[in-house]
């Protein structure tokens, strides 16, 4: 059972225990929530800083790698200070600055098919802001294997998407949510979608796409709202405009492979 609300906290997040949309008891989910966070880069930093700053019990974050003076135009939580010390050293210190409430526990490795059961062990949640497809493609299957919803989101150059998948549950219909093979049957191949230090990002383009990414772990924690099940919401920051495009599960798809 956690604790009550204390006074602190009560005040720290008064905005939120306002809305009639989340309220006391809704802050009370908050408090209590698990979240799996894949990376601390691009993506990853905004849903940390925002998760913390909204009052998530216990935030884990998967990251090997170090802080490089390329990641600070975009990795919002790491600075010149961090530069070569591990992201997760970095995202836990920027978290303990931000809010004192929060629990870290950071974790040196990646998430691959043969990982990703043990690490999701404990958490209800999973967030993946990897920039690569075989790790979310391992997300999507570990956390429906283990029953929880994924946001997952993906960024380039001006561009980004996200969406919310909950392949486990149906809908008012009785079919079935989408999986992420439902979005995505089969991977690019190779050299087809360059990385980012080949085809260059906007580092404001990863906190609009990761800010929403939080928006949605706060709407499916506290139930508030319609996450985006189903839905694959795109983003071109050149135009300044929003598309929401529907999908759904394919005829004969299990999902998963």
């Amino acid at each position: 059972m956690t604790d009550p609300l204390s006074p602190e906290e009560i005040d720290r997040y008064r905005r939120h225990i306002v809305l009639a949309e989340i309220g006391g008891a809704g802050q009370q989910k908050l408090k209590q929530a698990h979240v799996l966070i894949v990376g601390a880069g691009g993506l990853g930093a905004p849903v940390i800083q925002y998760l913390a700053a909204a009052g998530i019990g216990h935030i884990g974050v998967l990251d090997d790698d170090t802080v490089s003076l390329s990641n600070l135009q975009r990795q919002v939580i790491h600075d010149t200070a961090g530069l070569g010390t591990p992201k997760i050293a970095s995202a836990e210190a920027a978290v303990a600055r931000l809010n004192p409430h929060v629990a870290f526990t950071g974790i040196a490795e990646r998430l691959t098919a043969g990982t990703a059961a043990r690490l999701l062990a404990g958490y209800d949640l999973l967030v993946d802001g990897s920039d690569n497809f075989d790790t979310r493609y391992a997300s999507a299957d570990a956390a429906e294997a283990a029953r929880i919803p994924l946001v997952t989101g993906a960024v380039g150059r001006f561009d980004g998407s996200l969406t919310v998948l909950k392949p486990y549950e149906a809908g008012p219909d009785g079919t079935l949510h989408p999986g992420y093979r439902d979005l995505f049957p089969t991977a690019p191949p190779p050299g087809v979608v360059p990385a980012c230090a080949e085809a260059g990002i906007v580092g404001a383009l990863t906190g609009v796409v990761g800010t929403l990414m939080a928006m949605e772990v706060i709407k499916l924690v506290t139930g508030a709202g319609d996450p985006l099940v189903g839905r694959l919401l795109l983003y071109d920051g050149l135009a300044a405009r929003f598309e929401t495009l529907k999908y759904r599960r394919r005829k004969g798809s299990s999902a998963r492979s």
